[in-house]
């Protein structure tokens, strides 16, 4: 097997969540992490540690934060060990997921709106 063939094997993942086949980098050359079109992860980093994780759990998105520069990022919450991590929103993204994600704060208040009206 070519180098080639290699590259391309390890370029490209499967998600676990819901079976798309995409590859690891997008067109800007970025790396990616999740699946475009669900948004979930696999915990394979450990960010507080730095180098490889062993938990290997599913990560889940869950929220969206926009940095002071305007980017966008995906939270993810893993599964399996609760670790929290921040990863760049890429370019081709599922659209509608991050939408519904970044407008869920404001669609489900933890408090009645109706208590807007008295302020």
């Amino acid at each position: 097997m070519s180098n080639t063939d290699n590259r391309l094997k390890t370029s490209i993942f499967t998600c676990a969540w819901c079976g798309l086949t995409t590859t690891k980098y997008v067109s800007e050359g970025a790396e990616r992490n999740h699946c475009p079109s669900c948004m979930h992860s696999k915990h394979v980093t450990d960010h507080v540690e730095g180098g490889a994780s062993a938990c290997e759990g599913r990560m889940s998105p869950i929220a969206i934060a926009v940095l002071r520069t305007g980017d966008w990022m995906l939270i993810h919450r893993c599964r399996r060990c609760d670790e929290l991590t921040s990863n760049p929103v890429c370019a081709d993204d599922n659209q509608l997921i991050l939408m519904r994600m970044a407008v869920r704060p404001l669609a489900q208040p933890p408090f009645p709106l109706e208590a807007l009206g008295s302020l």
